[in-house]
């Protein structure tokens, strides 16, 4: 059994690894709940498809028969990772999403056991980001052992999706959230800071991503914190007092929001995709003041996406990933974003 589903096919991202598993030579099936829309992708395709609402267990279960592991692609996670894991624990189909979210990370790691009772690997984050830094932020921390700090910089991006753009605005309530003494906390304001992608520094904005989750089960650094290259609308957002960010975060704003989202165009341009960089600075200090940092260049966020998650869909599908819980670092090791074109890790 190493039939790869993709759910979330007719999204942005999901048509975007749909179209690249052909290129690599896979023949993924394609799912979602609306048949409409998976008929004709899967027609252009020449692929097979299942419908399946992530409302209907019996159904989705069902839709995973003879599938070895779902790339899960239709976010907000927060909303849609559960019953998909739910569905795979049943159905014993290993699980990989490409979410950045805190909460889903940290709430499939609380899986750990059930994935390992079913014999099942549940991976997320598997896209960017998550791998690049992950990958980074180990790689780090192995040069310098007892790091008991650890952060990591963003910056470079070509622009986002729709549904990258709901993660987004969903998070806004959580404020910033870092890792201190290995616990995950609430930042009262976010931090602001500068970082060095390689053209002089930068300014940076703290924001709570799905780092300050991985980077703890793939380095257990107790200290964590994850910067973005401050770009006006975020830096804007972050910045929103913690009322307002509640008020935003409210169904009936959200709902609004979301709307306007749709007018957004789908994701960035093929040409766009082609061009943009992004860069990853991953700095760790330990409490001699020992300093290590290395700095990482990659293909723009969407295409590095469609490669890495494909692999790490193909590897797991596979075998030979030890069941439960995994990072990206945890199952493959820091070196693993080191076999994708173009992508290029400095010491510093």
């Amino acid at each position: 059994m190493t039939a790869i589903l993709i759910y979330g096919a007719t999204g942005y991202t999901g048509t975007l690894l749909a179209e690249h598993a052909l290129v690599q030579g896979l023949r993924p099936i394609l799912a979602g709940r609306d048949p409409d829309k998976l008929r004709p992708l899967a027609d252009r395709l020449g692929l097979d498809w299942r419908a399946a609402p992530l409302d209907a267990p019996d159904r989705l279960r069902d839709a995973l028969a003879g599938v070895a592991a779902v790339i899960h692609a239709a976010g907000p996670f927060s909303r849609t990772a559960r019953p998909m894991a739910e569905a795979c624990l049943a159905a014993r189909t290993h699980y990989v999403d490409i979410t950045g979210e805190i909460d889903v990370l940290e709430s499939l790691a609380a899986r750990d056991a059930d994935a390992q009772a079913a014999g099942i690997v549940l991976l997320p984050a598997a896209g960017f980001d998550v791998v690049p830094s992950d990958c980074l932020a180990a790689h780090v921390a192995g040069r310098l052992p007892g790091a008991t700090n650890l952060r990591i910089s963003i910056g470079g991006f070509g622009g986002f999706s729709r549904g990258t753009a709901r993660t987004m605005v969903e998070g806004i309530a959580w404020g910033t959230r870092v890792r201190r003494a290995g616990r995950i906390v609430e930042l009262p304001s976010p931090p602001r800071g500068s970082a060095d992608f390689g053209r002089g520094p930068r300014r940076t904005v703290g924001l709570g991503w799905g780092d300050v989750s991985s980077a703890w089960y793939s380095t257990r650094v107790p200290n964590i914190e994850v910067f973005f290259e401050a770009l006006p609308a975020m830096s804007a957002a972050a910045g929103l007092p913690a009322g307002f960010r509640r008020i935003i975060a409210g169904g009936t704003v959200q709902r609004l929001i979301n709307r306007g989202i749709d007018r957004l165009p789908e994701g960035p341009s093929a040409a766009a995709r082609a061009t943009a960089r992004s860069t990853f600075l991953a700095e760790a200090w330990d409490e001699n003041g020992r300093r290590a940092a290395s700095r990482m260049e990659t293909p723009e966020g969407y295409t590095l996406t469609v490669l890495t998650a494909l692999e790490v869909a193909r590897r797991v599908a596979a075998g030979g990933i030890p069941a439960g819980f995994h990072t990206p670092v945890t199952a493959f090791g820091a070196d693993f974003i080191l076999g994708f074109p173009n992508v290029v890790r400095m010491d510093l």
